[in-house]
């Protein structure tokens, strides 16, 4: 029998516990060859204005995901050599030479490793259309994907993942030299003493942990925290103290609360509670580690894409906030088509000035009447009735944190006209690309005013999300010096689902990525954990405990592995998407429960199947 003959038949041997790990690999081979054939996309370079943003962004997210595909791989590699070292160890005492073994482990891995790539290169060319086509139209676009092949798309992709199996198929070796033959015997053996826990290091995490919470939900331009660390080193500085304290959290926090549980005779000497507590008290500082980057990779991801994803669901609502009236433009009106048109209204304004020592601010000024006019048509329930040498003020960009509230005081301009702000509205009735901040005055006032008259057109159209070919005959016509104001519902809405859809696209797929990855890697993990407690669990069903209460048992000390970090994870994720919510002032509430509840769900699915592989391991051992 040739060595690579005894690889294979290993292979096949061993195929349901190497499945979750190939699945893995092959399905981010998938995403990373589907972000390298976006690049060279035909459909991507038709889209105008987007082709160079999304190719940029995938070139990016294909860094990061191999970069990541790389500790994964390494991560997981080192679960199967441990797993395999009792195996070595026969083949050594057997006289088979070390150098030999070596090639085997070699053929194995790197077996593996093709296999995954002809896979992920295969299921990724006809996955692609599917995930351009998901891709377009997040982005809003309406083109038709085709089926394309990219031959640089194989080639990278070839070239890059046959180096990396390459290189972690050189590691088999590192196990055959660098272990004597009876450690390997006795490597499953060789567990841990139960920790003592810490008191100090309890203290300490949880302090980390605290102060990173309190810090991320600090405000950016009002916290002494954030102006010490600066804007780039306080995240930087959150991250480093979350890490540090989740670990600890789980090192020493996590050992008084088994311990705890280990003392409470009421709840311990239940079933097998007593048992369970004490596998997972046993591998504590294991699990610490790997419970750790669990923690911090799901709290990544959920923050990545439910950031995003709030975003996303958050862009309609954005643009209607800056932009109250389909269109509008300063000068004279233009001819356009009249369908779906709600309101189309000529208004008389002036600009004003306001200057200080360091720039000036330019406002519009408007009449009551034209106010109220425009407010009755976009269905404001609001009348104004001013009095003379007052104003109300309409900021749509105001914001509490660095935006002045004028409310109550003189407002004073450069033509030195004043004004008593009786109140400021975060809402107008003008868009704020065209208008900037809005004063209302009554109309006497308007008239006394001595300002430079400005003529504004405002559109009101019904489904103004689908006027862009209304959007570009109007742009057409208007002169050059007049483009550039002009503002657009349907043309902002489309700029801004472009980039937020591109982003949303790819934090989606790389966050399914990780979450795969660490799935697997849980997995991986806990079944070299139910390899090395068979004998126990056959030792339990011999003394009287039935199929019922094992599993229950098994499934409790899984769901701590996989809950656990879990639950760290959304907490951490949490404060981070309030920090993220007040910097960009919007709520996400509904889109990140969305994205937490999907997250989890795909999360329990790997649960499942853990609990049911772990199962049939110690039950094959019972029987």
């Amino acid at each position: 029998m040739t060595l690579f003959s005894l690889a294979r038949k290993n292979i096949q041997r061993n195929l349901s516990n190497y499945f979750l790990y190939i699945a893995s690999m092959v399905f981010s081979i998938v995403i990373y060859f589907t972000f390298v054939t976006l690049k060279y996309n035909d459909d991507i370079s038709a889209l105008k204005g987007s082709s160079q943003q999304i190719k940029g962004l995938m070139s990016a997210s294909s860094v990061v995901l191999l970069f990541f595909i790389v500790i994964f791989i390494a991560y997981s590699n080192s679960f199967f050599m441990k797993k395999r070292k009792k195996e070595v160890a026969l083949y050594s005492l057997l006289g088979v030479r070390k150098q030999k073994i070596g090639l085997m482990l070699f053929f194995e891995n790197l077996v593996i490793g093709l296999v995954s790539l002809v896979l992920g290169i295969v299921i990724g060319f006809f996955m692609s259309k599917v995930l351009l086509t998901i891709l377009v139209r997040l982005m809003g676009y309406e083109v038709v994907a085709n089926l394309t092949f990219s031959a640089e798309a194989v080639l990278n992709t070839a070239g890059i993942f046959a180096l990396l199996f390459l290189f972690t198929s050189l590691q088999g070796y590192r196990v055959i030299y660098q272990f004597k033959l009876i450690d390997l015997f006795h490597a499953e053996k060789q567990g841990e003493k139960i920790p003592r826990a810490s008191f100090v290091a309890a203290i300490l995490g949880t302090a980390l942990i605290a102060f990173g919470y309190y810090t991320a939900a600090s405000d950016i331009f009002t916290s002494p925290i954030w102006r010490l660390f600066t804007v780039l080193g306080t995240p930087l500085m959150v991250i480093g103290v979350t890490i540090a304290g989740t670990y600890l959290l789980f090192h020493s926090v996590s050992v008084f609360v088994l311990t705890a549980l280990k003392k409470a005779t009421s709840w311990s000497w239940k079933g097998l509670n007593l048992i369970g507590v004490s596998q997972l008290l046993y591998r504590i500082r294991a699990n610490a580690k790997s419970l750790s980057i669990i923690a911090i990779l799901s709290a990544t991801t959920i923050t990545a894409g439910g950031g995003v994803f709030g975003m996303y669901y958050n862009t309609e609502a954005s643009v209607r906030q800056m932009l109250p009236n389909t269109f509008m433009w300063k000068g004279e009106s233009v001819e356009f088509s009249q369908k779906n048109v709600l309101y189309n209204e000529s208004l008389t304004a002036k600009s004003l000035r306001v200057d200080n020592e360091f720039a000036y601010f330019e406002y519009t000024l408007l009449k009551e009447s034209d106010y109220n006019r425009l407010a009755q048509l976009q269905g404001i329930d609001r009348k104004l009735q001013i009095a003379d040498g007052s104003t109300i003020l309409l900021d749509a960009s105001y914001d509490e944190r660095f935006s002045h509230d004028f409310t109550g005081e003189k407002f004073k301009l450069a033509n030195g006209d004043s004004f008593h702000v009786d109140e400021m509205y975060t809402d107008s009735v003008l868009n704020f690309i065209a208008a900037g901040t809005v004063l209302v005055v009554n109309d006497k006032e308007f008239a006394a005013a001595n300002a430079d008259n400005i003529k504004l057109q405002v559109v009101g159209m019904d489904n103004d999300l689908k006027q862009l070919d209304v959007s570009n005959e109007i742009y057409e016509q208007l002169p050059t010096d007049q483009q550039e104001g002009f503002s657009s519902v349907p043309q902002s809405y489309k700029d801004s689902l472009a980039t937020v859809g591109s982003l949303l696209f790819v934090g989606s797929f790389l966050g399914l990525v990780f979450l795969a990855a660490t799935g697997s890697i849980i997995y991986f993990k806990i079944l070299t954990e139910a390899e090395e407690d068979q004998a126990k669990y056959a030792i339990l069903n011999k003394i009287g405990v039935n199929s019922k209460q094992i599993l229950k048992t098994v499934a409790g000390q899984v769901a701590v592995i996989f809950g656990a970090p879990l639950v760290v994870g959304i907490v951490h994720s949490s404060f981070a998407l309030i920090a993220f919510s007040k910097l960009f002032n919007m709520d996400m509430t509904k889109p990140v429960i969305l994205w937490m509840v999907a997250y989890s769900a795909i999360y329990g699915l790997y649960y499942i199947f853990t609990v049911r592989s772990f199962y049939k391991i110690v039950k094959q051992e019972a029987k």
